[in-house]
């Protein structure tokens, strides 16, 4: 696909969601509306791909929960293995879609390996995620970013109070919730171990509070230039401030290169190298 098409779309996702706007641009590329909605469900979610994991999967066991936060009942997903015994707790924190399919599943792949992962669905202050993933998109101009933050700290805390847990904490977030898990990493001094998915960096002074250990997977640079401008000055940061980091570059991948459910951005080969290092990782700093 035509990376300005990409390009656009990312914007259409970031600031203006005016699909019209979107399609009227595209069209001036691909050369005609027809093509232009032609593009438009490869870049979209598609989320009966969503099941990596299966719903029903018999090792596993699944509810929905919800905890007190920073704005009141915060509503989420809880998978964890079916086996006794203590498990450590791994947060998931989804993009600026919300709680949807995609990011339920990621949690069952993480339960899958022996944790209990919650996926918060952080716009539980305007009623929780829509099914419409567009409607789920413009919810997100109402939600306070340091209230999210304080909803996200609210989430580490009780998967550490939880009965079967080993006491130790991770987080994982894709996109804005990356950006959520750069911003828990440097306010939660008991996280225990912080994996980011081309997420924006936190406040550069905040950098020097992290006490978590750091896997950051970003998308090639040249491709996702929004993000990838962001990260050397918060590489020089990590590095004055002493923080125990890991960094990776997918060369040739697109922001959101993880989401199986999105065709056109979709990178198999990043995202199984991206997943198999953080599955490493939490194995080292969690188990």
């Amino acid at each position: 696909m035509d990376p300005r098409i990409i390009a656009l779309y990312d914007d259409f996702v970031h600031s203006h969601f005016d699909r019209r706007l979107f399609l009227d641009k595209a069209a001036d590329i691909v050369g005609g509306m027809a093509a232009a909605m032609a593009v438009l469900p490869m870049l979209q979610s598609n989320y009966a791909k969503a099941s990596v994991v299966a719903v029903d999967d018999p090792r596993l066991v699944t509810k929905r929960v919800t905890f007190a936060g920073a704005t009141g009942a915060v509503k989420a997903y809880l998978t964890r293995p079916k086996a006794v015994g203590p498990q450590a707790g791994i947060l998931v924190v989804h993009q600026n879609r919300g709680l949807n399919p995609h990011i339920e599943d990621v949690a069952r792949r993480l339960a899958a390996e022996g944790y209990a992962a919650l996926a918060v669905d952080f716009l539980s202050p305007a009623g929780g995620t829509p099914t419409d993933e567009d409607q789920a998109m413009k919810l997100f101009t109402t939600i306070d970013y340091s209230q999210a933050i304080a909803n996200a700290k609210a989430a580490a805390s009780w998967l550490r109070s939880r009965p079967n847990g080993n006491g130790r904490v991770g987080a994982i977030g894709f996109c804005w919730g990356g950006g959520i898990v750069n911003e828990l990493a440097a306010r939660d001094p008991q996280l225990n171990a912080a994996v980011v998915f081309y997420g924006a960096p936190p406040a550069t002074a905040l950098i020097g509070a992290i006490k978590a250990p750091l896997l950051l997977n970003y998308a090639d640079p040249k491709i996702d230039t929004r993000i990838g401008a962001l990260v050397p000055p918060f590489v020089e940061a990590l590095k004055a401030a002493g923080v125990n980091y890991s960094l990776y570059f997918y060369e040739g991948a697109n922001h959101a290169f993880n989401d199986d459910t999105q065709s056109a951005r979709y990178d198999a080969k990043a995202a199984a190298a991206a997943w198999e290092r953080s599955l490493a990782f939490f194995k080292a700093h969690l188990d």
